[in-house]
């Protein structure tokens, strides 16, 4: 199985957490001892994994960025679910998704999982042709949830949409210039948020495609939000609608 490098204490922490064997070695920076770098190093080991000191240009060479606080882990590729439908049938309740239509940065991405994984989405959904796919910078602002949220490219992206449509999932997007807000709706049955780009928010075929448009309201003096931030923004909404039904 293809290995590839993970980088930073959160990253490099939960996949020791969660899948302790796919983590093959450990570079850590052998000017670090601080007290972080202690802990760290005494539960990698006490987990039986392989350490080795290395140099900043070493580690940065792995990673390729020096925002790696000097821990990048060489590890196995952790199989993920096969298929959206897989993932989908899986799913006791109603689904929860998030979908990213343009979205290219990727500490955007990491962000956005990191949210979707806090909120208790099912899945993240991206189209392959206009979109980032996890790569080291991701997961580390992920903090460990590009390991545990399943992140879908698909070919067709308002083809993906219409199919959940047939499931009963209701597709909501979000856009500046819709008239109802996101406070407006029900989000407490089975649904996929649709993000655009900040900015050029989402294509319009995408757009189209959805069920609902929504707007977040904004008081201040910018005109939009972060991707990230209105990520958490909706799907926490969505998440307190259904808490507020299970409590009744």
């Amino acid at each position: 199985m293809a290995s590839k490098f993970l980088f930073g204490f959160h990253a490099v922490t939960v996949r020791l957490k969660t899948t302790p064997a796919s983590v093959l070695e450990i570079h850590v920076d052998a000017t670090r001892r601080d007290q972080r770098m202690r802990q760290f190093v005494e539960r990698a080991t006490s987990l039986g994994a392989r350490l080795i000191d290395s140099d900043d240009d070493r580690l940065q060479k792995m990673c390729g960025t020096h925002r790696h606080q000097g821990v990048v882990a060489r590890v196995e590729a952790v199989p993920q679910s096969h298929s959206l439908d897989d993932t989908l049938d899986a799913v006791s309740g109603d689904p929860l998704l998030l979908v990213l239509d343009g979205i290219t940065d990727p500490h955007n991405l990491g962000a956005c999982l990191r949210v979707a994984d806090g909120a208790g989405a099912h899945a993240v959904i991206a189209p392959k042709d206009h979109a980032v796919g996890v790569n080291a910078t991701v997961a580390k602002v992920a903090s460990g949830a590009a390991e545990s949220v399943p992140y879908f490219m698909v070919t067709n992206l308002a083809r993906t949409l219409n199919e959940l449509k047939e499931r009963g999932i209701r597709i909501i997007g979000t856009s500046d210039d819709a008239p109802k807000s996101l406070y407006d709706i029900d989000l407490s049955g089975p649904i996929a948020i649709v993000l655009g780009a900040e900015g050029s928010g989402m294509r319009q075929l995408t757009g189209r495609t959805c069920d609902e448009l929504v707007s977040l309201p904004m008081r201040g003096a910018v005109e939009s939000l972060n991707v990230s931030v209105t990520s958490g923004v909706c799907l926490y909404e969505a998440l307190r609608q259904r808490e507020r039904i299970s409590t009744k």
